[in-house]
This record gives structure tokens, C-alpha cells and sequence, in this order.
């Protein structure tokens, strides 16, 4: 079955005459007769009643013609979206994100892209630094974000965005929260909640341990939201980026010694063609001024 075999056919249907539908479709007579009755070929039987003046539908006409206008309607739809994204009306970006990354890094760019596009179709996958890996490798993502990827797939490019430290983030109400920094003497007694979703937990667990602070009896959390209700119920306190978002509710405090940073990369396919979305918004990645980012985000540090 042909497309312009249907396209005939629902000429018909509505003109119920073949002159005329020929003539819409911008074709003889003869090629649309043909064509039609090529359809009811494969069809098995009449789609219409030859009668004059007008043709009439048979009632496998009848029946048929709801399903192949729906047919024709998906075709010239998945016609026009292609056409859309070639010219660039449509955007789609798939970009695949490592739980421990917050969104907000990308909403200035996005506000941005979104401006050359009439239209922007997102997808946004979380996973673990090896299920961002995988997502790239299947092509279900066009671009990663993650402080690094466990993955040793040789067509992986990155390049890195910036570096940022670890910061302590207790409940405003804490004892500790009044105090911009602190030491490990201070961090002793308390009760600790885990980001085992973070690519760095493994790594920041051990250098507290090294500086005689007990995490080994924590709360593992697995999500960014349950890290912050349990830290504004004040059930305890946590290790986080620079850039994770927290509330009002919360402080951040830097630990004096403690040696942990984690630089954010952007991931992509080398070799893979990439959507004009895509190739826009790595570039305005890698050149973005993400110094200038994370003073912003200090400065509306709550106070």
C-alpha cells in the first residue's frame, strides 16, 4: 500500500466522484483509477460502488476509509515534524544527567537555545555515572553531564567544565549552622546522611574516616530531594557540591582540610552527528563563563 494510493482513495471519498478527485490530486483519471483499484487489490474486494453521476463507498469502503485517513493523517504528520526539525523549527535535546548534577546548571543555556527555536522538545534521563555511560553508548542521549563516567568506552569525548568543592550542609537551626567554618573535632558526634548516588561519596567517606570522623553508621539516601527533607527534619548532616541547590532552610559551611573536589565534564559520541540543539548547546557549554556561575551561586548563599 502506497501513500498516494490512500491519498486517492480519500479524494474519492470526499468528492465521490473520480473526475474531480483526479483532478485535485493533479493526476489523470486513468492513474488514479489505476491506483485505486491497485488498492482494492490488496485490500481484497471494491472500496467503491462505480455508479454515475457519483461514486458511492462500499461498505468495506466504509469501513476501511476511518483507518486509512488515520494512516495518512500519522504519515503527513511524521512528514511535516521531519520537515520541522530540518529546517529548525523543532529542537530536540536528549542529555542525559548523573544524579549528583543539578539541573539548574543548564536553565540559563536552555532559556537561551529555547530563543532559536520555535519549538523545543526535551529529554532529560538520570542514572548513575554508568547508566549516563550507557545511554550515550545507545544513543539515547546525544550529550552527558557527570563529574566523571564509569566507563572505559574508547568513543567517549569529554571535556571538562569546572571544579568545585565540597561544602558541609546542616539544618539553619544546627548548633554548627552560626559558624562559616569548621573542623573535623566538630564533625565527631554527629549523624551523618550519605549521597551514595554522588560519583564521590566512595571518596569523601574515606578522607572523613581518615580524619577520625565515623560515617560507616549513616543514613544512605538516594535522591537529592529526600537529601534535603531529612536535612530540614534536622536527621542529620551531609557533605554536597558547591553547586546543589538548598533551600533557605539549610546552611553550607566549609571543613577546613578537607581535600575533596570534583570537576563536572561534558560527555559526548566522537564521530556521531549530533542535532543542531545538541552541537548548540555543548558550545555554549564549553565556552560559557562558569566561574562566574559559581561566584553568582555564592553570593545568594543564604545568609
Amino acid at each position: 500500500m502506497e501513500m498516494h494510493q490512500v491519498r486517492y482513495f480519500l479524494a474519492v471519498a470526499r468528492l465521490l466522484n473520480f473526475t474531480r478527485a483526479a483532478e485535485e490530486c493533479n493526476v489523470t483519471q486513468p492513474s488514479l483509477t489505476r491506483a485505486i483499484k491497485q488498492l482494492e487489490a490488496e485490500m481484497g474486494g471494491d472500496l467503491f460502488r462505480r455508479e454515475r453521476p457519483a461514486a458511492q463507498l462500499t461498505e468495506l469502503g466504509q469501513r476501511m476509509h476511518p483507518l486509512l485517513q488515520q494512516c495518512y493523517d500519522a504519515a503527513s504528520g511524521a512528514r511535516m515534524l521531519a520537515s520541522s526539525f530540518k529546517s529548525g523549527e523543532i529542537g530536540a535535546l536528549r542529555i542525559a544527567l548523573t544524579h549528583s548534577i543539578d539541573l539548574s546548571l543548564l536553565i540559563p543555556h536552555l532559556e537561551h537555545i529555547k530563543r532559536q527555536f520555535n519549538r523545543l522538545e526535551f529529554s532529560f534521563l538520570r542514572g548513575s555515572s554508568e547508566q549516563v555511560g550507557e545511554y550515550l553508548k545507545k544513543g539515547e542521549a546525544e550529550l552527558g553531564i557527570a563529574a566523571e563516567l564509569d566507563s572505559d568506552w574508547d568513543r567517549l569525548d569529554s571535556w571538562p567544565l569546572f571544579t568545585e568543592d565540597f561544602y558541609l550542609v546542616v539544618n539553619s537551626h544546627h548548633p554548627l549552622a552560626s559558624r562559616s567554618s569548621i573542623g573535623f573535632d566538630d564533625l565527631r558526634t554527629e549523624q551523618w546522611l550519605s549521597r551514595s548516588y554522588c560519583e564521590h561519596s566512595d571518596r569523601l567517606a574515606q578522607s572523613l574516616r581518615e580524619h577520625g570522623v565515623a560515617v560507616d553508621r549513616s543514613h544512605e539516601v538516594s535522591s537529592e530531594r529526600d537529601l534535603i527533607e531529612l536535612l530540614e527534619a534536622d536527621i542529620g548532616v551531609a557533605v554536597a557540591p558547591h553547586t546543589a541547590s538548598i533551600p533557605n532552610t539549610l546552611k553550607r559551611i566549609s571543613v577546613e582540610g578537607l581535600d575533596s573536589r570534583r570537576t563536572v565534564h561534558l560527555y559526548g559520541v566522537a564521530g556521531r552527528q549530533r542535532t543542531a540543539v545538541a552541537s548548540a548547546v555543548m558550545r555554549m557549554l564549553r565556552g560559557a563563563d562558569w566561574q562566574q556561575f559559581l561566584t553568582k551561586a555564592e553570593a545568594l548563599e543564604p545568609v
